[in-house]
């Protein structure tokens, strides 16, 4: 089944509608992602959508749209506050999907308690299959890693502490 402009905005206006903030929609190679009232990750709600707004919808599309789920945040995030008085916070640039190493057999770019230098890889954030490089802004020891790797991480989410 594909997914026509209508079908679309049809999704659209059911969870504009609907309670829930965050909804994943994965139909034949297509993945929407569609978080309402520009919300974050940080919070997760249960994204259980009224059957009576999937009315019009088939019963596959209808099934999809009831079993999705939410991406778990980096259960480190929270920390992030308590170290920011010692030492520098490097902060995600974009919203987009944490590396902290270049490919998975590889080890880390960096581990805590490693010495950095300014200009050092820290971790990769991965949008749309483009990869960008964050870089450490000053010298010093990786405190702590307040992301997981593999973990959506959100705009100016803290990553790192450098003290």
């Amino acid at each position: 089944m594909a997914l026509s402009y209508a079908d679309v905005g049809e999704i659209l206006k059911m969870i504009d509608t609907s309670s829930c903030a965050e909804v994943i929609l994965e139909l034949d190679g297509i993945k929407m992602v569609v978080r309402k009232g520009g919300q974050g990750s940080s919070t997760p709600e249960s994204s259980a959508i009224p059957d009576e707004s999937l009315s019009g919808i088939d019963t596959p599309t209808k099934e999809k749209l009831m079993t999705q789920t939410s991406p778990q945040p980096s259960t480190k995030a929270v920390s992030a506050e308590a170290v920011a008085s010692k030492g520098d916070i490097i902060k995600s640039p974009m919203v987009g999907t944490f590396y902290s190493k270049p490919s998975p057999e590889e080890p880390p770019f960096v581990i805590a308690g490693q010495e950095v230098k300014k200009g050092d890889t820290l971790c990769l954030i991965e949008v749309m299959k483009l990869f960008t490089a964050v870089e450490c802004t000053a010298d010093g020891t990786v405190e702590m890693i307040f992301a997981e790797d593999g973990a959506l991480v959100e705009f100016d989410q803290p990553l790192f502490s450098i003290a």
